[in-house]
């Protein structure tokens, strides 16, 4: 069986203000067109179909199109929702589509329940897992503590369980939207961490044939049956050396796995550049990047007069300009945020209670406080994103 594997659409976002709805329809034309050529046999879509709970309308009647054109070329399509969607809009009518080929699986009480698509070799069982919120599906799953690894093991478990019951000749697939240690993230993900952990192991999906995932935005293979597609366009620009791919997966009838990246169309290169403001106007090695969407990091000691109205002179597509000026590591004057990044919402918060004690440094106990508060809000978020 010959599986095209795509994520993170992300319908209706931007990039730094510049509409990308065109740039996603052409993607979604060259998807309809990939499954034509290649002779596909199913689509897989592992969530974030759009970038909000509530969508655009243009978002929205280009994702029903897609739908209309894939259900007319009589492919089957199962596509599952991520932490960008909200599950119950996502999923509403699932059933009816269900009729036209398109398996909208947004349900987590339903893990167990497969799409069951047959080829030449037997029956291959399309098991779609939507993005687990901790907090709010523990209770569904009966999972012992709230934390990713917990309710995935316990959504696998139902796979698994319903995969044993059915003949040895069944292969597996695993839809699910998640981050498994291993992947690399960018900067455009939105933060999923729970219980101070968000990364899963890959041997959570022990069992099945092929998991095919969504979340992060680079393309990679986590192991050769744990993959992620990555997202067809940028969303970043930290996903400037990213080749947009899909992956094209073939599934033989022992249930091995070969898999092909299919190149996604670019609507405009990334690029960013660093240096004096006068320097990076002047030097003719970055004449390449003149016709690039381009973010700007300026080194110069002291900020220069006008440098966006000047750097959009050569290099027009200009959207994003960043100030790290060439100081010692201990200059006071070094940025805040410069200090901070890469370090995530619990060390900052466990560094400023040290700094306002004087140094004393927090306990486990309050570690755990913080956590919770942490968590507490990403919860409220995720609930607020699900009822907009």
């Amino acid at each position: 069986m010959r599986i095209l594997h795509t994520s993170d659409w992300h319908l209706g976002r931007s990039f730094h203000r510049v509409p990308l709805l065109d740039a996603q329809a052409a993607y979604l034309d060259h998807l309809v067109a990939t499954v034509a050529e290649h002779a596909v046999d199913v689509v897989v879509v592992a969530g974030d179909v759009y970038d909000r709970a509530v969508p655009p309308l243009s978002a929205v009647e280009l994702f029903d199109s897609a739908l209309h054109r894939l259900a007319a070329a009589g492919v089957p399509t199962v596509m599952i929702s991520g932490n960008h969607d909200s599950a119950r809009r996502l999923g509403v009518g699932a059933g009816l589509i269900g009729r036209a080929g398109i398996h909208l699986r947004t349900d987590p009480a339903h893990c167990g329940t497969p799409v069951v698509i047959p080829d030449a070799h037997g029956d291959v069982a399309f098991y779609g897992l939507p993005y687990l919120e901790p907090a709010l599906v523990k209770d569904v799953f009966k999972a012992e503590r709230a934390g990713h690894e917990a309710v995935l093991t316990a959504a696998m478990d139902r796979v698994r369980a319903d995969l044993a019951a059915r003949p040895d000749s069944t292969r597996s697939v695993v839809l699910a939207h998640a981050f498994v240690a291993g992947g690399e993230p960018s900067d455009s993900e939105r933060d999923i961490t729970v219980g101070g952990v968000a990364a899963v192991p890959s041997g959570v999906f022990d069992g099945v044939d092929y998991v095919a995932l969504g979340h992060l935005h680079g393309c990679q293979a986590v192991t050769d049956r744990v993959r992620y597609s990555g997202s067809p366009l940028a969303y970043s620009f930290s996903e400037a050396t990213h080749r947009k791919t899909m992956w094209l997966i073939d599934l033989d009838a022992s249930g091995a796995v070969t898999g092909e990246r299919i190149d996604c169309p670019v609507p405009r290169r990334l690029a960013r550049l660093r240096g004096r403001l006068d320097d990076l106007l002047d030097d003719p090695a970055l004449d390449r990047h003149e016709d690039a969407w381009v973010e700007a990091t300026l080194t110069d000691p002291v900020r220069p007069a006008d440098p966006m109205a000047r750097l959009t002179e050569r290099f027009p597509h200009t959207l994003a300009l960043v100030f790290e000026p060439d100081r010692a590591p201990d200059d006071p004057d070094l940025s805040y945020a410069r200090r901070l990044r890469g370090r995530d919402d619990q060390t900052i918060a466990e560094d400023f209670v040290a700094h306002v004690r004087g140094g004393w440094g927090t306990d486990e106990q309050e570690r755990a406080v913080l956590r919770g508060a942490f968590d507490h809000v990403r919860v409220d978020d995720g609930v607020r994103e699900v009822n907009r």
